[in-house]
């Protein structure tokens, strides 16, 4: 950007010039050539006054709204409205029906490359695709099947995948846009897999030859010594109040669980350690957790199976793709819902990835904005997912730009672009309601793939410096 001085000179230069080619009669005098002079400087400088103003809002701002943020304490905003990704066109062709190959068996099935999510069984996948080999992969796959592969890669770098999900699409378009033919589509996470070989066609598009990974549904851990004759004393969950937290759903569920390992009385461990390994009190255990993330939490919006319950938790948990992977790897909904716990115990603290150091939120902060839960996949018009977790407050955060309401996956709020005050590196977006009535006013989306979870230290590791791994792993 030139100064007003650089200007007023070339007005000068070219004003002099005009006077030396022109004929005698048509110069211009000395007082109008200054006058005119004065009058261009002037607007250059109103111009140029302009462009720095338009610059300072692209210009780099300290977040300070955080500090003053609180929890609602009511939220009108239609949690469904994210869930429909209606960003993306609301003329979408829905599929219904399920497919689910059989377990241990060998599919081929084509690769969707160029994603970097982490799909979860459950999952919901939005994409918007344009890469005229993904296009055509994508219209070969809709007159199958509608199942494609998403590859799992961790966090350490692998070239090669071992593990992923199959995805099934139930709502699909296409467009064009300028000349190029896109792709829009709705996905859900279906299957485990293991891949055993990959190769890439003459068109260009990738098989995967895959191995549905199977659900080990484990026993009951009494079932070896329960007595048939005893069988009259179980209590069915179908007798159990509506209400757990009043007080005859608490003695409800004391007897329950008193009954239910009576049998532990002829082993020689006593009753807990088996309540350990128990699917109902370890589903109760994390959404006791999850109430304290989303105190309007409904019980009834939860699925009841454990094996798609420690799913949902799975996708809803904000940690890298090395502890993902890790849950992905696990085959028993028993053992998945205990790590799970593990984590939600421990990790209390997210970081800035490229950091690690600067702490941007913690988990008292983390609340839910979808049915999906606290954290949910969404893509934005150039085609990239963003794994987005919703919070009540975000520490150390630059904002870039204007707030827009182009493109927002929270109908009725605008976005602004959130950066990491220590390093600059994208975390993800303010989102401020556009209508003041709406609640709540403000919240922010932090993208997964920029946090790290972290266990905060403990007063006696910072009195004594100790440097001891913050990073949380299983």
């Amino acid at each position: 950007m030139q100064s007003a001085e650089t200007s007023t000179g070339e007005v000068q230069k070219g004003l002099e010039s005009l006077a030396v080619d022109a004929p005698e009669e048509k110069k211009i005098s000395e007082g109008a050539r200054d006058r005119g002079v004065e009058e261009e400087a002037e607007r250059v400088g109103e111009e140029t006054t302009e462009k720095d103003e338009d610059d300072d809002d692209e210009m780099e701002r300290e977040d300070h709204d955080s500090d003053e943020a609180e929890k609602p304490n009511i939220m009108n905003f239609d949690t469904s409205l994210p869930t429909s990704h209606a960003y993306l066109g609301a003329d979408m062709e829905e599929f219904h029906g399920r497919t689910v190959h059989d377990e241990e068996s060998c599919q081929m099935i084509p690769v969707l490359s160029h994603t970097s999510v982490m799909l979860i069984p459950g999952q919901t996948l939005p994409l918007q695709l344009f890469r005229p080999q993904e296009v055509s992969m994508m219209r070969t796959v809709m007159q199958q099947d509608r199942t494609f592969a998403v590859l799992a890669y961790s966090d350490t770098g692998e070239r090669q995948a071992e593990f992923g999900t199959t995805a099934e699409i139930y709502a699909y378009r296409e467009e064009q846009e300028y000349g190029v033919e896109t792709v829009k589509l709705k996905a859900v996470g279906r299957q485990r897999f293991k891949i055993h070989e990959l190769r890439t066609q003459a068109d260009g598009i990738r098989l995967a030859k895959v191995q549905i990974l199977p659900e080990r549904i484990l026993p009951s851990t009494l079932s070896s010594v329960q007595l048939s004759s005893q069988s009259r004393l179980q209590m069915h969950t179908s007798t159990q109040p509506t209400s757990k937290h009043c007080r005859q759903g608490q003695r409800w569920w004391q007897k329950y669980q008193k009954r239910k390992f009576h049998c532990a009385n002829l082993t020689s461990w006593p009753a807990w350690v088996y309540s350990l390994y128990d699917s109902e009190i370890l589903m109760n255990r994390v959404k006791r957790q999850l109430h304290e993330w989303d105190e309007n939490l409904k019980d009834d919006s939860l699925p009841s199976n454990a094996i798609d319950f420690s799913y949902r938790v799975a996708a809803c948990l904000p940690i890298d793709d090395a502890l993902r992977i890790q849950l992905l790897k696990i085959g028993s909904a028993i053992q998945r819902l205990r790590c799970e716990l593990d984590i939600m115990d421990r990790c209390t603290s997210l970081c800035c990835k490229q950091c690690q150091d600067t702490e941007i939120t913690t988990k008292n902060e983390i609340f839910s904005l979808s049915l999906y839960g606290p954290m949910a996949a969404y893509v934005n018009p150039h085609g990239y997912v963003h794994e987005t977790l919703t919070v009540y407050k975000a520490n150390s955060l630059n904002l870039i730009g204007r707030p827009s309401t182009q493109h927002s996956w929270f109908p009725g709020y605008a976005w602004t672009i959130a950066q990491c005050r220590t390093c600059g590196s994208h975390l993800g977006w303010k989102f401020t309601a556009t209508n003041k009535d709406l609640t709540p006013h403000k919240f922010w989306g932090l993208t997964r793939s920029a946090l790290l979870p972290t266990i905060p230290k403990t007063d006696e590791e910072e009195e004594e410096g100790q440097e001891a791994s913050r990073l949380l792993r299983l």
